[in-house]
């Protein structure tokens, strides 16, 4: 984590996109790192945004494609929770996009979104909703502890 964070808002981006996609750990850490280490506050925002989403549209992609095996390999997902989601996705549309931020199901539910071929433009669009609110949320709470 270290070394991220000595990247500033690269760093931010890069794990903002594999927390998002292939790594089990959270961009937060490397955010606030970033943060208490003087970076500013919206590139560290756009950074952290722009990079989970991509991550976010990498899940999607591999969704789109339908390959178990990449989806089970890569993502190391459950597909009978997956079917699970992606049966919940059926009839709501694309704006289900927005709790792609959401811990443990958020995977699921961009790849679910792929496997139905959710139009890709509104995808993009609830997904970064979310994930910049998640970020905005996350960084308000950071400027408030260090404030007290």
């Amino acid at each position: 984590m270290d070394i991220l964070i000595s990247y500033g808002y690269i760093g931010v981006f890069i794990a903002s996109f594999l927390a998002a996609t292939v790594l089990p750990f959270s961009s937060e850490v490397v955010l606030t790192g970033v943060l208490l280490a003087g970076g500013s506050y919206w590139p560290c925002m756009v950074a952290a945004t722009l990079g989970n989403t991509l991550g976010g549209m990498t899940c999607y992609a591999l969704g789109r494609l339908g390959k178990i095996e990449w989806i089970k390999k890569y993502l190391r997902l459950d597909i009978t929770r997956l079917q699970r989601v992606q049966h919940w996705i059926e009839g709501r549309g694309s704006w289900t996009a927005f709790f792609v931020f959401t811990p443990g199901v958020g995977d699921f539910i961009a790849v679910a979104l792929g496997f139905l071929r959710a139009r890709i433009g509104p995808v993009i669009f609830w997904m970064l909703i979310g994930k910049a609110l998640r970020y905005w949320v996350w960084m308000e709470l950071v400027y408030k502890v260090q404030g007290n």
